[in-house]
């Protein structure tokens, strides 16, 4: 018999929480992509079924065609109201840039500390993965 190493449970431990953080990241993905998707078909399907209608009967109001019109460009302003309720990783680029989403914690860059990240020149950190995650 070989006995068992105290590392080994510890191993499947961290195994079932690494899956289950990823299984938890896969299903708020597929929530919030079937959200924008479900979306997207309510504010266009009935534009574009109206539009084939007209195509073959010319019987739709242009008021009612002008109203699903409508209704597909508003898809287009919900985009940025659904993407900040549901993704992290959204937010926070959001709140970089505007000044109403930004904690009181967080600094604010400058456009100098700006301007020396994008350019080529100025100091730089050693570029690691720990760094870039």
């Amino acid at each position: 018999q070989v006995p068992c190493a105290p590392s080994q449970p510890l191993v499947g431990s961290e195994s079932r929480r690494f899956t289950n953080k990823h299984s938890k990241k896969a299903l708020k993905a597929s929530l919030t992509l079937g959200i924008l998707l479900g979306m997207f078909f309510a504010a266009w399907l009935p534009f574009f079924v109206t539009n084939v209608a007209q195509a073959v009967c010319s019987c739709v109001p242009a008021g009612f065609f002008d109203v699903l019109t409508w209704l597909g460009y508003c898809n287009s302003t919900m985009n940025p109201i659904i993407y900040p309720l549901f993704m992290r990783d959204f937010k926070r680029a959001l709140g970089k840039f505007l000044p109403c989403c930004r904690h009181s914690g967080e600094p604010r860059p400058s456009a100098i500390s700006l301007s020396m990240r994008n350019s080529n020149s100025g100091p730089r950190a050693a570029t690691s993965l720990k760094n870039v995650l």
